[in-house]
């Protein structure tokens, strides 16, 4: 298998993931038009698509996702709450798919495995891709470290795993003081800290890549998710890492 991203931040969110005979999408919060361009630049044809999976219906996972579906005739899988909450937006789609957060699906030659996740969402799920014995784990938007979610992603080999923002940022920017407890409540976004935990908790022995993903642009920065990666890999020894970005494109990683 292998992953890109087609972006991730605070304002649209897309990821990539492949077989030889299967291609799958994990959320658009782009348009079609951004979109398209993106994939071209990854040598990748948007009618390939096996079918797209939606983890929320937050715009920037769920914006693109109709447009896209009716365009190319791509099935469409969530749960009954994130379709219910998008379809109150978006209208009915008949490219939905209804899928259960707590059962495995297979899409071609990759087995899909739902997680739930403490999010304020309607029904949110978060997916881990396998294929044999490799795994690719996608991890963003949820407030909270729960057992379940340490002990599912354990046997990762690589994991686009949210880094939204850095407390004291958060603490200190422009946004109301609602938004700030939303995002730093148990339903809200990783932290850098959080997101460090995570890994330190899982001591995943497979794990051998991290995407940092969702960065706020207004509460976080690279260079601070940089140094709590390289902190985490002096403890957890042979990772490597990458970050993710908004406004481009992360290449194809394999695994």
């Amino acid at each position: 298998m292998r992953c890109a991203l087609i972006g991730s931040g605070s304002a649209g969110n897309a990821s990539l993931i492949c077989s030889a005979t299967t291609s799958l999408l994990v959320d658009c919060g782009y348009s079609i038009k951004t979109f398209e361009e993106r994939a071209e630049a990854l040598d990748f044809e948007p009618a390939s698509l096996t079918g797209i999976l939606v983890t929320h219906e937050h715009d920037d996972h769920v914006g693109g996702v109709a447009a896209l579906a009716r365009k190319y005739q791509i099935p469409v899988y969530c749960t009954r709450g994130t379709r219910v909450a998008t379809e109150a937006r978006e209208g009915t789609l008949e490219q939905w798919r209804q899928i259960s957060p707590h059962a495995s699906f297979t899409l071609g030659d990759i087995e899909i495995h739902p997680v739930p996740v403490p999010h304020d969402a309607r029904e949110p799920s978060q997916f881990i891709f396998q294929q044999r014995e490799r795994r690719i784990g996608i991890l963003t938007d949820l407030g909270s470290i729960t057992p379940y979610v340490v002990n599912e992603y354990r046997q990762c080999d690589l994991l686009v795993l949210e880094f939204n923002h850095d407390p004291a940022l958060l603490a200190s920017s422009a946004y109301p003081a609602r938004l700030k407890r939303r995002i730093a409540g148990n339903y809200g976004h990783f932290s850098n800290l959080q997101s460090q935990a995570l890994l330190l908790a899982m001591q995943a022995p497979t794990l051998r890549h991290v995407i940092a993903a969702h960065l706020s642009e207004r509460t976080n920065h690279p260079d601070l998710v940089a140094r709590c990666l390289e902190e985490t890999t002096q403890t957890l020894g042979n990772l490597s890492w990458s970050i993710a970005a908004q406004d481009r494109v992360m290449p194809w990683l394999a695994v």
